[in-house]
């Protein structure tokens, strides 16, 4: 993998990051449950993606 797209992954883990933290805002001022569920589930998905990149980016960097 070259350094712009290591560059590119490092910029994705910080967008998912920053997503996670608006939703996880978000869902503290929620009342209902419907969207406070949906919303979780949106959190969980960001949270998912972003454990992956930063796997990736562990094993380029244990290359």
């Amino acid at each position: 993998m070259t350094q712009k797209e290591l560059d590119y992954v490092e910029d994705a883990v910080k967008h998912e990051s920053s997503l996670g933290a608006i939703i996880q805002e978000s869902i503290t001022t929620l009342t209902d449950e419907n969207l406070v569920s949906f919303m979780q589930k949106q959190l969980d998905n960001h949270k998912s993606m972003q454990e992956k990149l930063m796997n990736l980016l562990e094993e380029k960097a244990n290359e």
